[in-house]
Order: structure tokens, then C-alpha cells, then sequence
């Protein structure tokens, strides 16, 4: 008997440090911040774009040249690789999934394609959005 209520408690304690799926108005913020890139991106503004991300040097995006540290950084690289409007495209994301890891970080998997009049750019992307100051940001992004 004390063997079972031991596994019982080990499981519960345990039970904290798996995902969950985020409630609602987490959910519901986190899909403002997308909706807000999307257009922002839509209308050409990479600047209001960035503003979904951390604003901080220890910021890490991984593309497909590897990684870039700092926010600044990520800025530029994005400017660098979309000049114009017609490389920008028109955004569009799929989120696949949420996971809430704990009260301030949830990680995000989507799929992103850009509508360009040439071609179709498409990638899936990996995030981790923490919640800062009140505010919730992707710290980490790994796109592809």
C-alpha cells in the first residue's frame, strides 16, 4: 500500500512540470501578438513586426544560416533578407501547437508562408514566448 501512495505522489508532484495546453486568455494574447506580426508584415514594417519580439541582447532567432543573437541583430537580418515589399510578400501563419511549460513560457509550433508574386516561400518555426514584464514575447525563434 505504501508503494502505490508513494508512486501516486511522485506522479502528482511530477505532474507540474508537464505541458498543458494554455488557457484561454493566455491563448487569446498569444494570438493577438501573431495577428499583430501578421499585419504589421502585411503593411511592410518590419520595426512593428520586431515589436512581437524581446527587445534584449540575449533574443536568439535561428534561421537557416544559423544563429543570430540580439535583438538589434535579428532586426537587421531581417531587413537585410527583405528589403522591399516584394520580398516581404504576404504573411500568413498556421499555428500547430501550444504548449504552456510553465506560468511565463509557452512554446509555439507554426508553419509561416509567404505569398510573394514570383513564388511561395514556406517554413515551419519553432518559438518560445515568455511572459516579461507583463508582457508576452518571443525570446527564441527557430525557423526554417
Amino acid at each position: 500500500m505504501r508503494k502505490h501512495v508513494f508512486i501516486a505522489v511522485l506522479l502528482f508532484s511530477l505532474s507540474g512540470w508537464a505541458q498543458k495546453q494554455p488557457n484561454a486568455q493566455v491563448e487569446q494574447t498569444i494570438d493577438a501578438l501573431f495577428e499583430q506580426q501578421i499585419r504589421a508584415w502585411n503593411d511592410g514594417n518590419v520595426n512593428d513586426f520586431m515589436l512581437g519580439y524581446w527587445n534584449d541582447e540575449r533574443l536568439i532567432f535561428v534561421g537557416s544560416t544559423g544563429p543570430t543573437y540580439g535583438y538589434q541583430n535579428t532586426l537587421e537580418g531581417y531587413k537585410k533578407r527583405y528589403p522591399d515589399r516584394a520580398a516581404m510578400g504576404r504573411l500568413a501563419f498556421d499555428i500547430l501547437e501550444k504548449r504552456q511549460w510553465d506560468k511565463r513560457t509557452i512554446q509555439v509550433i507554426g508553419k509561416f508562408t509567404l505569398y510573394r508574386e514570383k513564388d511561395t516561400p514556406t517554413g515551419h518555426f519553432s518559438l518560445l514566448v515568455r511572459k516579461i514584464k507583463g508582457k508576452w514575447l518571443i525570446v527564441s525563434d527557430h525557423s526554417s
